[in-house]
């Protein structure tokens, strides 16, 4: 399955300030398969090194963690001669063990001719940095996310409608009806299924939605294990509940995260280190209000309110239990659901794109689902899950603060009016990063 990320791969490779890479993510998003797949196609051969699956090898740098004393070491493990700028040397699951990601500085400062890419799901919550020091400013860092809706299509084998997508959000120009109702059915479909590369080859050689859930499930319950591997008993507890929780928030009319909705005299005090935990895990990302629509709005944002998402809208569904059809036909049955699955999925693109989201509200009476700075300008993006035309919201931003345009993601077809570019949900992907 194709994946963007093999794009920034081979800029890594070719770039001439090129560090050691570490490639961070949730669990199960592709990170070995990748990287392995870069690795085939670009290098003469590959030295690959798994902690997990090898407790043995953390002795290796036990002691000495030098280049040049590692080097001889790992090419007799590997069974492979590892050379400069043709082979890449891969260390995953490098959470395991600490001494190695604090060798990545060694390996920039004293032969960065190596080609390295680590890999780790958990490093922002597994690394004890009282014990290790972290290769601050001396490695590259990278995130991969799941599966986009786009590389989803292609995946389907859609690559003319990928295309023909991208040619009407750039034109602002209706897309044919029969092409605008197929995006929508692949987008509902992609509601169900996620982005995590398992669910998606489980459902493109099946298109069983049993199996696809069965997969969503395992996946989800490893994450429930990983809140009990690396978190106290205490913390556990207080992690899982508030992981439990974000779906019911994501069913209010206001998706504003609230503390007391996890339990009754819920604080901050008392939940904002398993948030926290979350998001570094990638489990879950925070939107912040920004207070002041100015930049960089990373100054203006309000850390008492925000929203929570988590990584991937087809786990999203399995979590909250629900029935692929509901998704799939859009029944009245989810309506209190929809706007914060919609919300979710957008900003899953977003982020995906290389964006930091933030929403904006007027005295609780105008809200903007999300707020972008793309090329020094900022863009306010309202979320619709129907094709509803109303957008008083939207309006009121643009007569408070007149921004060159505003987006309108909706199951509208594309087009343009009175400074609002209309561009349906399944089109969010087009919204990039310049």
């Amino acid at each position: 399955m194709y994946r963007k990320i093999n794009d920034y791969f081979l800029q890594w490779k070719k770039s001439k300030y090129r560090k050691p890479l570490i490639l961070e993510g949730p669990r199960q998003t592709g990170k070995t398969y990748s990287v392995l797949e870069f690795g085939r196609n670009h290098y003469e051969n590959i030295a690959y090194f798994n902690f997990e699956t090898n407790p043995n090898l953390s002795k290796t740098f036990a002691g000495d963690i030098s280049a040049s004393y590692l080097i001889p070491l790992l090419s007799r493990i590997a069974g492979e001669r590892i050379i400069k700028e043709k082979t890449l040397v891969v260390f995953d699951e490098i959470q395991l063990c600490e001494r190695a990601l604090t060798s990545l500085k060694y390996f920039q400062e004293q032969e960065n001719d190596y080609h390295i890419i680590a890999m780790g799901s958990l490093l922002g919550v597994a690394i004890n940095r009282e014990v290790a020091s972290f290769p601050v400013g001396k490695v590259d860092l990278k995130t991969m996310f799941p599966m986009d809706f786009e590389e989803y299509l292609l995946s389907q084998g859609d690559t003319e409608l990928v295309a023909q997508i991208r040619a009407s959000f750039t034109s602002n120009t209706v897309l044919p009806a029969a092409l605008h109702e197929s995006a929508m059915l692949h987008l509902r479909t992609y509601l169900c299924v996620g982005g995590m590369p398992e669910a998606v080859q489980v459902f493109s050689e099946t298109k069983n939605y049993t199996l696809v859930r069965h997969v969503q499930d395992t996946l989800l319950s490893g994450y429930l294990n990983d809140m009990s591997k690396y978190n106290d008993k205490t913390g556990t507890r207080k992690t899982r509940l508030t992981y439990n929780n974000i779906t019911v928030q994501l069913s209010r009319k206001n998706t504003r995260f609230i503390y007391k909705l996890i339990k009754k005299g819920g604080r901050a005090a008392e939940f904002e280190n398993a948030i926290e935990w979350l998001c570094l895990s990638g489990i879950v990302s925070k939107v912040y209000r920004a207070e002041q629509v100015k930049k960089p709005l990373a100054n203006y944002e309000d850390i008492d309110s925000f929203k929570i998402y988590v990584s991937d809208v087809g786990l999203l569904c399995a979590k909250k239990d629900v029935a692929p059809d509901d998704i799939l036909y859009m029944t009245e049955h989810i309506d209190d659901f929809k706007g914060g699955l919609m919300e979710n999925y957008v900003n899953n693109q977003l982020i995906a794109n290389g964006f930091t989201t933030y929403y904006w509200e007027s005295n609780s009476e105008a809200e903007i689902d999300f707020i972008i700075q793309q090329s020094g300008t900022i863009i306010p993006i309202e979320v619709k899950s129907s094709d509803n035309p109303k957008a008083k919201s939207l309006k009121s931003y643009l007569n408070k603060y007149e921004p060159s345009y505003a987006i309108k993601l909706s199951a509208n077809n594309f087009g343009y009016n009175d400074s609002i570019k209309t561009v349906p949900l399944y089109a969010a992907f087009c919204i990039e990063n310049a």
